[in-house]
């Protein structure tokens, strides 16, 4: 609750104001017994009545009085309720709002490792079911608690007021409702802990299936994947029953001590009413006070169970939010980018003590393209990583026109380079919006020229719509050549100073890549190209290549150079692709 208050800052006038809300809709609510009391004291004393000394003579005029107090106070409570259930119920969609936006944001300034060790399925479940549990408590939790307690104040008041003597009977169930509802809260606070953290894991199996339809499917894997989200949400539902037995067991206990209190106060109060120390009226008033101070009590239960899963959900939501970056913007601005890319002795491990890259020095021109080749886990694509500073480099350093990657500010040094990856990205919308991703302000005929350089128009005028066809969830509409075709157009028309085409062709058929391959000839003219390929027909044309083996620089030079190594790494690589490797059997 203090990191919540802490967070709620800007909030904080209008939780005063709801809190007003609440207090003076309880205060007129508890009015009725006084008024009934007040009755009872006209019909029995009359002209000697409680309203009498107030000028108000005759019983009827006394009885005329107390209907228009009676109306007045009635229609008090119904407008109070209404001011109340809207700012509670704003205020609770604004926190929700904010919480959710300002958890988003956070975690788009978190590094990608943050990413790769919490599943996307964990981080829904925070980012809305979390938050919703948030909003359930501010809707409704929060003004029970400021009733029940405005309720206990005013009453406990009044009682003092009307019969000193016995008020202490009706207060002698509350310590023992509050020390009962302070254990009940600590012993659920790990329950419900628990419930939060198995949601997300049923929420991150549901998105891991959901995103592995198709594999799913290919391999006739439907009923194994049903038991296995049967498991996980088994696993919820126990946690659950665990909390569901702790937190319905509170309302009983509780009403067994108010049934203490009320009894003890009927009983003793009518004593002393028999006796002729306390008028009637006041007996009626402190019998239907009881009942008015202690029944509420009962919905603590209920109150604190919406408060232990809204605290549960507030600390993961907040846990992210307090999560810091490990990534640090750098404060350095940069003019005119040239795009030259350098790496400096660099080092770098995803774990400790498991290199991936060990001692490396690359020298990527401005205006030229470079190419990095290798086999599989040799640290290419780390190299790519490391150029956007989604991690950092362990040893060493990067240069982006001879400044360190880590003194430039993120935006600049993403904006310094244009990535088309092996692994397309397409949002749900448009082939339009999807081109226009890097520059959303980018008009048709931009949009267009792009596609054209792409090589992408032409297919795309075929599809349903043209430019206006929706792509579906990441692109699944379109071939895997469309694909890349659209990515490259995307890439096209940002315009970055620097190109990175990380296996953009690795996926596709031979005309596709023929057609891309035209592509990349005519955008990475004068411009830092950077190309990371397995198939060398794509990359023989480079200024310069790299070798990588086993996260190290083996070879560089130029095609032409590398061929001609007798025994290298890069030689038999393109011997085994044009056909000139025979393996020879025994």
């Amino acid at each position: 609750m203090k990191r919540l208050w802490r967070y709620a800052t800007r909030h904080r006038r209008r939780i005063v104001v709801a809190t007003a809300w609440s207090f003076l809709n309880k205060a007129v609510d508890i009015a009725p017994p006084l008024l009934i009391g007040a009755a009872v004291d006209i019909v029995v004393r009359q002209d000697e009545s409680f309203l009498s000394q107030f000028g108000v003579t005759t019983p009827r005029s006394q009885l005329v009085f107390l209907a228009i107090v009676t109306f007045v106070i009635w229609a008090l409570e119904s407008l109070f309720e209404y001011l109340l259930g809207i700012e509670w119920r704003n205020l609770a969609q604004s926190i929700q709002h904010e919480l959710r936006v300002d958890a988003y944001s956070h975690l788009q300034r978190l590094e990608m490792s943050y990413f790769e060790a919490n599943e996307s399925g964990d981080l829904i479940a925070v980012l809305n079911d979390d938050v919703n549990q948030l909003e359930r408590f501010m809707d409704h939790g929060a003004n029970d608690l400021i009733q029940v307690t405005t309720t206990v104040v005013l009453i406990g008041a009044i009682f003092f007021v009307i019969a000193p003597s016995i008020a202490w009977l009706s207060f002698l169930p509350i310590p023992l409702i509050i020390w009962g509802s302070m254990k009940f809260q600590k012993k659920l606070e790990p329950h419900y802990a628990d419930v939060r953290d198995q949601a997300g894991a049923v929420n991150s199996q549901l998105a891991n299936n959901l995103g592995g339809i198709a594999t799913i499917k290919s391999f006739n894997a439907e009923s194994a994947e049903v038991e296995r989200i049967r498991d996980e949400s088994e696993i919820y539902r126990s946690a659950n029953r665990g909390a569901i037995r702790l937190s319905s067991a509170f309302s009983p206990l509780i009403r067994i001590a108010i049934l203490v209190g009320f009894t003890a106060t009927l009983l003793l109060g009518g004593f002393l009413t028999l006796d002729g120390g306390l008028a009637v009226g006041a007996y009626s008033v402190l019998v239907f006070m009881t009942q008015r101070l202690l029944w509420p009590l009962t919905t603590l239960g209920r109150t604190f169970d919406l408060y232990q899963r809204a605290m549960a959900s507030t600390n993961r939501i907040l846990d992210v939010i307090d999560t810091e970056p490990q990534i640090v913007d750098g404060h350095e601005e940069i003019g005119m980018i040239d795009g030259a890319v350098a790496f400096h002795n660099v080092g770098f491990a995803y774990e400790p003590g498991f290199p991936v890259l060990r001692d490396v020095t690359l020298e990527m021109a401005a205006g030229k393209t470079t190419a990095l080749v290798g086999a599989t886990g040799s640290g290419k694509t780390t190299i790519v990583k490391l150029m956007f500073r989604f991690y950092d480099v362990g040893e060493g350093s990067i240069t982006l026109d001879d400044v360190d990657v880590r003194k430039l500010r993120l935006r600049d040094l993403r904006n310094a380079f244009g990535l088309v990856s092996q692994d397309v990205f397409l949002f749900h919308g448009t082939v339009a919006e999807n081109i226009a991703y890097g520059r959303p302000n980018a008009s048709g005929e931009d949009i267009r020229r792009a596609a054209e350089v792409a090589e992408a128009h032409d297919f795309i005028m075929e599809l349903p719509n043209g430019y206006e066809t929706i792509v579906g969830e990441r692109g699944q509409k379109l071939s895997g050549g469309q694909r890349q075709r659209v990515s490259i157009a995307r890439a096209v028309l940002v315009d970055p100073p620097a190109l990175v085409l990380d296996e953009a062709t690795s996926a596709v058929d031979n005309e596709t890549e023929a057609a891309i391959q035209r592509s990349m000839e005519r955008i990475s003219h004068d411009r830092t190209t950077i190309i990371i390929a397995h198939r060398l027909s794509t990359i023989r044309h480079a200024d310069r290549i790299y070798v990588l083996d086993k996260g190290r620089v083996a070879e560089v030079g130029t095609h032409e150079e590398l061929v001609a190594i007798h025994g290298g790494i890069y030689k038999a690589l393109w011997d085994v692709q044009t056909g000139e490797a025979v393996e020879h059997k025994p």
